[in-house]
């Protein structure tokens, strides 16, 4: 490993450029799992100022859902504080210890939802993960962004730990609680990158736009994203799909299981396919036939019968947005001119204000920018689509007047 220089030191002894951390400030505390225990909790969190950090473990593709299993804070000199949500009901008295306080996360998108599942909601918002994309970082990982911002390395190997086991490990919480122990100065770090290149204003309308969209918007039938779906050939096939997608995600929930882990995606497509009419052919399909399953059998028989007796689902839904981009040239081939060349636009203005160019403007917001735009090409009515579509004031500054040049370009108007 190198090692830093020109600090006078005696021969032989280096320091090294990454430091490693092992354990929190303090030491790894406790579980707070009692409501006693909470509010004392947050009543140390009350004594302090300044922003919190915040973190959760969840335990994706084992359990149900996206719930927390363990909710890490620290604030000031409050020290890490870890909590357990399993064992508690009402987080109220967290809630109004930290109700007018800033809140730090990293990638607050992955938080956000399970945090307010438990009630716990920010009024003032800061992702280190974001502000970083803003500076223009390459690697925006909280791991990289430790390593590279402030010299420190965290360890990762309990990043896909199954964070629903009780007890947890002490080296699992030692893990957890370091996530935060180190983010506000991740926070300050950043910071610093963002004021020196003009971007801290970028940065506050992206986590206030955060605050007001904490939870993306469900997506119409989801059934539809089952992998290997383009294997079905007919409308009845795609109808038993759907009814044995609906069945699973009821079972997985019950069982408090992770759908796919329940029953992987290859085995609904090949029901879905075959089409079975009774419980011993069910089971000749590979993926039905684990323990936790094989007396489910007839549940799954019956959502195919049921398929059969249903109006089947169509083919395709009607698209909210512009169409599989194959499609542009034959229907719209001055839309398909216009998104190449704002592509390549705003790929030259990525490079230039160093931000990624998905986050200048979304792909599905310059899209239908593209497909639809509007009636003139001037700068201003640019501005108002691209306000309507949900983009930021700051994005709109910088990427109206570059779009404005390419629309012109592609398709002058009187």
């Amino acid at each position: 490993m190198e090692a830093y220089s020109g600090f006078n030191l005696p021969q032989g002894v280096t320091i090294p450029e990454v430091v490693p951390l092992t354990e929190p400030d303090g030491g790894t505390p406790p579980l707070v799992s009692t409501p006693l225990a909470l509010q004392r909790a947050a009543d140390r969190l009350a004594a302090q100022k300044g922003p919190v950090a915040i973190d959760t473990e969840r335990a994706s593709g084992i359990r149900y859902g996206q719930r927390a299993f363990l909710v890490q804070l620290k604030r000031g000199d409050s020290g890490v504080i870890l909590i357990d949500p399993e064992a508690l009901d009402d987080f109220s008295p967290l809630q109004e210890a930290l109700k007018e306080t800033e809140w730090v996360l990293h990638a607050a998108t992955q938080d956000l939802p399970c945090l307010l599942d438990l009630g716990l909601s920010p009024s003032a918002l800061f992702d280190t993960e974001l502000a970083g994309r803003l500076a223009g970082l390459e690697r925006v990982g909280l791991g990289a962004m430790v390593e590279n911002l402030l010299g420190y390395q965290l360890a990762k190997e309990h990043s896909s730990a199954d964070w629903s086991q009780r007890p947890l490990p002490e080296s699992w919480l030692n893990y957890a609680a370091l996530d935060v122990d180190i983010l506000l100065e991740l926070r300050q770090a950043v910071i610093d990158l963002l004021e020196e290149e003009g971007k801290l204003e970028f940065a506050a309308q992206e986590f206030a736009y955060l605050l007001a969209h904490p939870v993306k918007e469900a997506r119409p039938d989801p059934w539809r994203k089952t992998k290997g779906i383009r294997d079905l050939r007919n409308r009845l096939q795609l109808t038993a799909l759907k009814n044995l997608w609906y069945e699973r995600e009821h079972l997985a929930q019950t069982k408090d299981i992770a759908p796919k882990r329940l029953l992987p995606d290859s085995a609904l497509i090949e029901a879905a396919r075959a089409l079975p009419r009774s419980v011993p052919a069910l089971l000749a399909i590979p993926g039905f036939q684990t323990r936790a399953l094989r007396n489910q059998a007839p549940r799954w028989v019956r959502a195919i019968a049921q398929a059969r007796k249903e109006e089947p689902v169509p083919f395709t839904t009607p698209a909210s947005g512009p169409p599989p981009l194959k499609a542009w040239e034959p229907k719209r081939p001055v839309s398909a001119q216009l998104l190449a060349e704002s592509k390549l636009a705003l790929a030259e203005l990525s490079q230039e204000q160093n931000i990624p160019a998905e986050n200048l403007l979304t792909p599905d917001s310059l899209r239908r920018l593209c497909w639809d735009p509007p009636a003139h090409n001037q700068v201003e009515a640019l501005r108002a689509s691209l306000l309507e579509l949900g983009a930021r004031k700051w994005q709109i500054e910088l990427v109206a007047p570059v779009l404005a040049q390419v629309f012109e370009t592609v398709s002058p108007q009187d």
